[in-house]
């Protein structure tokens, strides 16, 4: 192992401790002040980003990266756009940092409470997206922590400027030096090396690919929130408005199909699929997407591809959708309950008890009725961005905003209580 390695990682976290328990405390007027200019900042220098971006995305043209990757790399016009209309919308979020969540009084006179705190810092281990780069720092920012951030190499360039105009405009409105800290090398060891710093790090949130997440998990000494992957399903039901559906089901699966959140399986109900599949199969293979159904699902539209067991469980990330009929609700919730990844599954119908028990049934983290689930983003459920979508129960689940980056303590006012 490098040791000039460990000794950058190790700097970097203590220089982060340190700037966390000033910031724990940084008023919220501060911490907006800091994120304004942030966003100002990005919007400003826009032509310094594309550059970076442009190296980046080049650079994984040629090393034969997938369309999948490449399009979650590159940033333009627009997006930057959007990052920046983003942290505007945390600066108009409420500051959790304080909140008093619940208080009660004992018999005894003591008055107990519960205060949200920060977590401290936050370690962020991340593949290809540069926007994550600003929404994790953001988030932790106004949450009260610092945020050590590592992403990929097929993003270094991009991350290294983002970060580096972060850390600038944060300083200038007085957020403490070191808060936000970035690895600037590429060498796989540096991530090793966070991993063991439970001294320094109080959370490591990993957003990447399987390799990337089985990797953090197997070597962490620090807690870790993740998902593995997005396997997201959608339930026609024998109920169901079949306009409404197939709005739904083509946006889940067409409109951007390279993210976590889009749809990976269809399911039908028998008793509506003769009606329905043949005329979304043919505006999915219109669109060019690659229908692979059971046996069913060919008897009514045939030519298509067979799925295998292995297609219920696999997330594509592409123009490829798996299709099953299901005998009803029963089977649907069976069917999702199996091969969820426990990311977001939705269930379009007109009835109400079909929705509620879906709704209570389904075992995953977002659960929609009548929605498509591309609409699983901290942005779209009004948390400004996210730092990550967590698939896990303990202690956050679904989008992280600036609640989940939080803790909480215990506060308790007596007036000499003691313990008999």
């Amino acid at each position: 192992m490098s040791v000039s390695i460990q000794n950058l990682v190790v700097e970097k976290a203590r220089a982060a401790k340190e700037a966390s328990k000033i910031l724990a405390y940084l008023s919220t007027v501060v911490k907006n002040r800091a994120l304004n200019r942030i966003a100002a900042q990005i919007q400003e220098r826009e032509e310094e980003i594309l550059e970076a971006n442009s190296r980046d995305v080049e650079a994984a043209k040629a090393r034969g990266l997938s369309p999948a990757m490449i399009d979650r790399l590159l940033l333009d016009h627009f997006r930057i756009k959007l990052m920046a209309d983003g942290v505007r919308e945390v600066v108009a979020l409420p500051d959790p940092v304080g909140e008093v969540i619940s208080m009660w009084k004992r018999p005894n006179g003591l008055i107990i409470g519960k205060m949200r705190v920060p977590i401290g810092v936050i370690g962020f281990i991340y593949e290809a997206r540069p926007n994550a780069t600003l929404d994790a720092a953001v988030l932790s920012l106004k949450a009260g922590n610092a945020v050590i951030l590592r992403g990929g190499s097929e993003a270094f360039h991009s991350n290294l400027i983002l970060t580096r105009i972060i850390d600038q405009a944060a300083c200038q409105e007085g957020i403490p030096p070191g808060a936000v800290q970035f690895i600037d090398i590429t060498d796989h060891q540096a991530v090793r090396e966070m991993l063991k710093l439970n001294d320094y790090i109080d959370l490591i949130i990993p957003r990447g690919g399987e390799g990337l997440i089985r990797t953090v998990l197997e070597e962490a000494r620090v807690p870790v929130i993740f998902h593995y992957k997005g396997n997201c399903h959608i339930y026609v039901d024998r109920d169901a408005d079949l306009a409404m559906a197939e709005n739904i089901a083509f946006n889940a699966k067409v409109q951007r199909p390279a993210v976590c959140n889009a749809m990976e399986t269809l399911l039908v109900n028998e008793e509506i699929a003769s009606q329905f599949l043949p005329r979304m199969i043919a505006r999915f293979q219109e669109a060019g997407v690659e229908i692979r159904g059971c046996e069913k699902t060919l008897n009514l539209v045939p030519g298509i591809k067979e799925a295998t067991t292995e297609d219920w469980e696999k997330e594509y990330l592409a123009l490829i959708l798996a299709v099953k009929v299901v005998k009803d609700l029963d089977e649907a919730i069976q069917h999702i309950n199996r091969y969820t990844s426990g990311l977001s599954e939705a269930i379009i119908t007109n009835s109400y008890s079909a929705a509620q028990r879906f709704l209570q049934e389904v075992d995953s983290a977002v659960v929609y009725v009548n929605a498509s689930t591309r609409l699983t983003d901290g942005n779209q459920f009004g948390l400004g961005a996210e730092i990550g979508i967590s698939t896990q129960k303990l202690h956050a689940r679904g989008p992280m905003g600036l609640v989940e980056l939080t803790t909480y303590k215990y506060i308790v006012y007596g007036s000499g209580q003691v313990r008999e």
